[in-house]
């Protein structure tokens, strides 16, 4: 992990195409901007494991209705 200091509307440049702006920090608090291509997801990591999670779920409760269609079918003969 990389650990920079920045200062109230300092930067810090991300593969030339993405600006990580200090805006304002208030105690413990730090605000901050970004400037990124339309096409770059930003989500803050709460969202993103919380989406995660619930897709997990999602996919949890396909597998258990398949399973029990696999058991609920009358058999034919």
């Amino acid at each position: 992990m990389l650990i920079l200091s920045r200062k109230k509307g300092q930067s810090i440049l991300l593969n030339n195409n993405i600006e990580i702006v200090i805006s304002a920090i208030d105690g413990d608090q730090v605000k901050i901007g970004i400037k990124a291509p339309s096409d770059v997801n930003i989500l803050r990591k709460e969202v993103y494991d919380a989406v995660q999670e619930s897709n997990r779920q999602a996919l949890q409760g396909q597998l258990n209705v398949a399973e029990l269609k696999k058991w609920s079918s009358p058999k034919k003969t």
